[in-house]
C-alpha cells in the first residue's frame, strides 16, 4: 500500500511539472519575453550615445605642386658667363672673316693677272700657272673648312659649359625652394588647378653670376 502511494505522488509531480512547462511556452510566445540570444563576444559593438550628433570632418586642402621654368636663350644671353662666351665667339668669328676675305681677294687678283696674260703664255706656262692657281684655291678651301670646324667645336664647348651651369643652378634653386621640377620654357598645353608654375629665368641668371665660371 505504501508503495502505491509513493508512485501516485511521483506521477502527480511529473504531471504538474509538465503542465507548468507547457503553460510557460505560450506565455513566452505571446509576450515576446524570451531572453535574446547572447551574441559572440567578437560581434559586440558599442552603441553611440543618443545625444551625440555626427559632424562632417573638414576636407583636406589639395596640395599645390610648384613647378619652375627657364627661358634658356634669355638665361644664356643675360648671364655674365653667356655674355663672355658670345663675345669670345664673335672675336674669333670676326678674325676668321677678315682672314677669309683677304685670302679671297688675293685669289681674285691672281686670277685676274693670269687671265690678263693668258694669251701670251705658252701652253707649258699656262698649264703651270693653272696648276699653281688650283693649289692656292684648294689651300683656301681647306682654310675655310678648318675655320668652320674650329668654330663649331668652340661653340659646342662653350654651349656645353653654359648649359651645365644653367642646369646645376636650376637644380640647386629648385631643391632649396621646394620646387617639384624646373623645366625648359615651352608652350604650355595644360596645367592642373593645383599647379603653380613660375618663371625662374631671372633667379637662375642671378645664381649663375653669383658663382665662378668653371674652367
Amino acid at each position: 500500500m505504501k508503495k502505491i502511494i509513493i508512485l501516485a505522488v511521483i506521477a502527480a509531480l511529473a504531471a504538474s511539472i509538465t503542465a507548468n512547462a507547457l503553460a510557460a511556452e505560450p506565455a513566452a510566445a505571446d509576450g515576446q519575453q524570451t531572453a535574446p540570444a547572447t551574441p559572440p563576444a567578437g560581434d559586440v559593438k558599442p552603441s553611440a550615445p543618443a545625444n551625440v550628433t555626427a559632424t562632417a570632418l573638414p576636407a583636406t586642402p589639395a596640395k599645390t605642386t610648384l613647378i619652375g621654368y627657364v627661358d634658356m636663350v634669355k638665361a644664356a644671353t643675360d648671364c655674365a658667363q653667356g655674355k663672355a662666351a658670345f663675345a669670345e665667339m664673335k672675336t674669333k668669328t670676326d678674325k676668321y672673316k677678315r682672314q677669309i676675305e683677304a685670302k679671297q681677294k688675293q685669289l681674285e687678283k691672281q686670277k685676274a693677272a693670269i687671265e690678263a696674260k693668258i694669251e701670251t703664255m705658252t701652253p707649258q706656262v699656262r698649264a703651270a700657272k693653272a696648276k699653281e692657281f688650283q693649289k692656292k684655291v684648294e689651300d683656301f678651301q681647306k682654310f675655310v673648312q678648318n675655320a668652320e670646324k674650329e668654330m663649331r667645336a668652340k661653340e659646342e664647348a662653350l654651349s656645353g659649359k653654359l648649359f651645365k651651369a644653367i642646369e646645376k643652378t636650376a637644380a640647386d634653386y629648385g631643391k632649396a625652394n621646394g620646387y617639384a621640377a624646373v623645366v625648359v620654357k615651352k608652350e604650355l598645353l595644360y596645367m592642373g588647378e593645383n599647379v603653380d608654375a613660375r618663371d625662374l629665368t631671372e633667379e637662375i641668371v642671378k645664381g649663375i653670376d653669383a658663382k665662378p665660371a668653371e674652367k
